[in-house]
This record gives structure tokens, sequence and C-alpha cells, in this order.
């Protein structure tokens, strides 16, 4: 099982979407990825939701799980896959996020991301994937990060 996860920043462009699904098509045709992990705040994940959901009809062997942070609200229907990880539960509501977000962490191989700046929780996620040697794509080209085509560039920091 290789596993892909995501941060973004809660506001991202609709624009990126295309680059998104690249990303996604390249990391499960060339480099084997087979279940993905995405949150469930912002327009990045909501945007990563949408083209798995897409893309699970096109690659029959992938699936991927909506993550939760807590349990279950009225925005997330039933009908969605969702996965809330054991022992969240024991983790005080304002850290939940960060709890949620290590747990994805440390089960990936692959991370994608949308990061324009150097703060927030997507920016340190990112920093901490470089830091724990996964392969990070960030979709906004900012910093040091593989590319859609895989190579790697230098950007501004």
């Amino acid at each position: 099982m290789i596993v892909c996860t995501f941060f973004g920043h809660r506001d991202c462009p609709v624009s990126i979407r295309s680059q998104l699904r690249e990303t996604l098509v390249r990391l499960i045709e060339r480099e084997g990825v087979t279940d993905f992990y995405v949150g469930h705040q912002g327009n990045f994940d909501s945007m990563v939701r949408s083209v798995l959901g897409e893309l699970v009809m096109q690659y029959d062997h992938i699936s991927y799980a909506i993550v939760l942070s807590g349990f279950p609200g009225k925005n997330i229907g039933s009908s969605q896959r969702t996965l809330l990880p054991e022992g969240i539960e024991t983790v005080p509501h304002r850290f939940a996020i960060v709890w949620r977000n290590r747990w994805m962490l440390e089960r990936a191989q692959y991370v994608v991301t949308y990061v324009t700046h150097n703060w927030g929780g997507a920016a340190h996620f990112a920093a901490e994937a470089r830091k724990r040697g996964k392969i990070v794509y960030n979709l906004a080209g900012w910093g040091e990060e593989k590319t859609a085509g895989g190579l790697l560039r230098r950007q501004r920091k």
C-alpha cells in the first residue's frame, strides 16, 4: 500500500484543479500510489476530494478516505468515505486537526500541497513532510519541491 496525503491553505484558486489532477494521475500511474488520505476543511481539501471522486471511477484499484478530526458533523454525509483515526477521541478538540494531520503524515510516502507562504498549518506540515523524507509536490510552486513532472526545482522562499 503506497499512500499519499494532502496539506493546503484553506483558500486556493480553482485554476490549480488540472495541475492537481495531473499530479494525482502521475502518482497513480508512475509511482503506484493506491491510497489517499484527505482532510475536510477548506477549498483545497474540497477540490482534492472532488478530483479523487472522479479518479476512483477511472482507476478501480485506488481508494481514498476523508480523515476526520472528530466525530462527523452535519456537513460530512454518511455516504462519503470517512475515517476516524483510532485514538483521536482522546485528543482535546483544539489539538484534533494537528493530531489528525500527523496521523496522515505518518502513513504517507507522498504529500501533495498547496503552500504559498511559510506560516500556518499547511506550511508547517509541508515542512514536516520534507524533514521526514517524504516526497512533496507543491502545486503552488513555492519553495523547493517536486513538480508534477518529477523534476526538482528551486523557487523563491
